[in-house]
């Protein structure tokens, strides 16, 4: 097939050197103008042949070949292909998936412990953590693992599958979808909300999340905390334990989000949203449920380098305890210890935080803040709780570090503070370092 193909090109070529030669000397000849046309016209037939029967010769690619070609030579980069790539519908889409972690330590100053004060600080490792990540089609996974010098612990761990753009299902030890999102503070410490379990928590359940234009609605069902141990306190998030005579856990929780987001320009956005959830609490001792229920209205704008963030919530806890224990209190834990926190009250949150333009060499970020939060408690006996911390976030590639100044009144881990009776009426100070490899 090729000579013949190479025979026919010459013969062309020769025909169209010869009308090269004739047309300049004889244009003005009628008779050669005549012969002129005629191999001419011998010349376009025989082009045209000669493309049909090359274009025969060559096997014509399959739809979308060329595609298929190019994301081919992506996941096969360091391999030569041996084979025509399959259609593309036949082919699985290639997954991800990811490994970090983290390695965390923790410098710290106070003014109301006199062995930390006397040796002018403490310093030590805070965590290290291991985190996995992956994607596969419709679906995502997560997970990350935590490593204490205290306990170990799960910190999530969760599958996500994506009807589309606007809807996902998510189910596992997954964040409880309540007020301010992700976090209810900028801080390293956090704020009052999530030493009383209604922010950053994770627990085990099912969500499905639904987006419409600028409304997002998420509504989960969380069968119990992210252990199925209420009596275990080496856990991550914030919930009622089986401690001592106060054996209280929650379960058969329902969660409802739903949130409103509006735009006043290419730098502003404002998120309004309101949040409730109510379930059981049941008691191991007299084998009955009581419940819980709470809700939050919470303001999240983000404008230029500013960020405000203004939360408002209520929540109660009616046990079903036996006689002698208490009911204005609930038992919580977390990180290997446990806490009674009132069992009805309210809090805000105030918080603002300003991203600060900087050109040092090595600094990718600047952050300051100062967040704010107030447990106000229904029982008239217990004083209230106040926390304010002031300070910075700074980075620098892949290195974390949060300045903080933590000023605690009856606050948890901040002197005698309590979240529920007795505690501090005074206020006091904690100066924190945390420096944070990230990989």
């Amino acid at each position: 097939m090729t000579s013949g193909l190479h025979a026919k090109c010459l013969s062309a070529c020769g025909l169209l050197t010869v009308i090269g030669f004739i047309s300049p000397v004889a244009a003005h000849d009628s008779g050669l103008e005549e012969e002129l046309q005629s191999l001419r016209e011998r010349v376009a037939a025989l082009e045209q042949a000669l493309e049909r029967q090359s274009s025969s010769s060559i096997p014509k690619p399959m739809p979308g070949l060329q595609e298929q070609v190019v994301s081919t030579q992506k996941w096969q980069s360091d391999e030569v292909a041996t084979r025509e790539p399959e259609p593309e519908q036949s082919r699985p889409e290639q997954s991800a998936f990811d490994l970090g972690g983290a390695l965390r330590f923790t410098y710290y100053d106070s003014d109301f412990d006199d062995n930390v004060e006397d040796t002018r600080g403490r310093a030590g490792l805070d965590i290290i953590r291991l985190n996995a990540a992956g994607e596969f089609n419709q679906f995502e996974l997560a997970a990350e693992y935590r490593f204490y010098p205290f306990m170990n612990t799960i910190h999530h761990g969760w599958l996500k599958y994506r009807f589309d753009e606007q809807r996902e299902i998510e189910g596992g030890i997954t964040q409880v979808p309540f007020g301010l999102l992700p976090y209810a503070a900028h801080n390293f410490w956090f704020g009052i909300p999530y030493y009383l379990g209604f922010a950053d928590d994770y627990d085990l359940g099912i969500k499905y999340r639904h987006d419409a234009g600028p409304w997002s609605t998420q509504l989960g069902f969380f069968k119990n905390e992210e252990l199925g141990d209420s009596t275990n306190l080496d856990r991550y998030s914030f919930d009622p334990v089986s401690v001592g005579d106060a054996r209280n856990e929650e379960t058969n929780t329902v969660n409802l989000r739903t949130v409103y987001t509006h735009n006043t320009g290419p730098l502003c956005t404002h998120e309004a949203g309101v949040s409730g959830q109510y379930g059981e609490l049941y008691n191991r001792d007299t084998r009955k449920d009581g419940s819980h229920w709470a809700i939050a209205g919470h303001l999240d704008t983000r404008c230029g380098r500013w960020n405000l963030q203004l939360e408002y919530g209520r929540y109660n806890f009616e046990p079903e305890n036996p006689a002698g224990v208490d009911d204005n209190v609930i038992r919580l834990g977390a990180f290997a210890t446990s806490y009674d926190i009132a069992a009805e009250g309210q809090f805000a949150v105030a918080n603002i935080a300003y991203n600060i333009p900087v050109n040092w060499p090595g600094v990718d970020l600047l952050t300051c803040y100062n967040d704010f939060s107030v447990l106000d408690k229904r029982a008239s006996q217990f004083d209230n709780s106040w926390l304010n911390t002031t300070g910075c976030l700074l980075s620098t590639g892949f290195i974390f570090t949060y300045i903080d100044v933590i000023r605690g009144k009856n606050a948890p881990f901040i002197g005698n503070g309590s979240l529920a009776g007795g505690g501090t009426d005074e206020w006091d100070t904690r100066f924190n370092i945390n420096l944070g490899i990230y990989w």
